[in-house]
């Protein structure tokens, strides 16, 4: 299965958010909806997004106040969705770092023409670079070094991992104690969606349980969530 542009598409009218939807899914891109603020902060939280194409008035938190927190935490593209007599929202959206804007009412090909532009300006073919963390990360009796990505216990003994198993310990150390999907974690991990048999994940987790539980049965640190997904059940120190 191959990659997709993930878009986040936050807009509290559905009878705009739906058919916008179903319109850039058609044309290759992947969509995770958000009717306010506090779903897109958690959308934001639980996903690799490429790109948020949000409306500005919105109840609650505004797509302003939204942008500025994307802008202060992460390097995604921001594209705002305006009402014609929002002029002053634009221009301070545009000093907060939005990207672009596209003015209501527009033609879904006009905001796909400006999603592609964006996405072709972020390189890799539209999905978003993301800089080689070089963090390490404390839990339990282990440390994950994300800079040489590799693992060690508290004696300092290295632990093979295949690339598979480090990024998907590097999404659960860098979101302790959330419930993540598998559809989350193949998207932090691969970019990609999961298909509905896709047992990669699963595999995974159960080789990576047989690396760094005491009991990889009755595991203490990678706990599966029934229904839900897995979680990182530990505490993580940033080191």
């Amino acid at each position: 299965m191959t990659s997709r542009p993930h878009l986040l598409l936050v807009e509290d009218e559905r009878s705009i958010r739906d058919p916008l939807a179903a319109f850039l899914g058609k044309n290759g891109y992947r969509v995770t909806q958000a009717a306010d603020a506090v779903a897109a902060r958690r959308h934001l939280a639980g996903y690799a997004i490429d790109c948020v194409i949000c409306d500005i008035m919105m109840p609650g938190e505004d797509g302003l106040s939204l942008t500025r927190h994307i802008r202060e935490t992460s390097d995604i593209p921001v594209i705002l969705l305006t009402a014609k007599s929002e002029e002053t929202e634009r221009i301070i959206g545009l000093e907060m770092g939005a990207d672009d804007y596209v003015v209501k009412p527009f033609s879904p090909r006009e905001l796909l023409a400006r999603i592609k532009v964006i996405l072709r300006r972020t390189g890799n073919g539209g999905m978003r670079q993301r800089a080689p963390d070089q963090q390490s990360y404390g839990f339990g009796d282990w440390v994950l070094k994300a800079g040489e990505r590799t693992l060690v216990d508290r004696d300092g003994v290295s632990v093979a991992l295949s690339t598979g198993e480090y990024q998907l310990l590097l999404a659960l150390v860098t979101h302790p104690q959330q419930v993540l999907t598998r559809d989350q974690l193949l998207d932090l991990t691969q970019g990609r969606e999961a298909g509905a048999f896709d047992r990669a994940i699963d595999n995974q987790i159960s080789r990576l349980r047989r690396k760094i539980e005491v009991d990889p049965k009755t595991p203490e640190l990678i706990k599966t969530v029934w229904g839900g997904g897995y979680t990182l059940a530990t505490d993580v120190t940033r080191l």
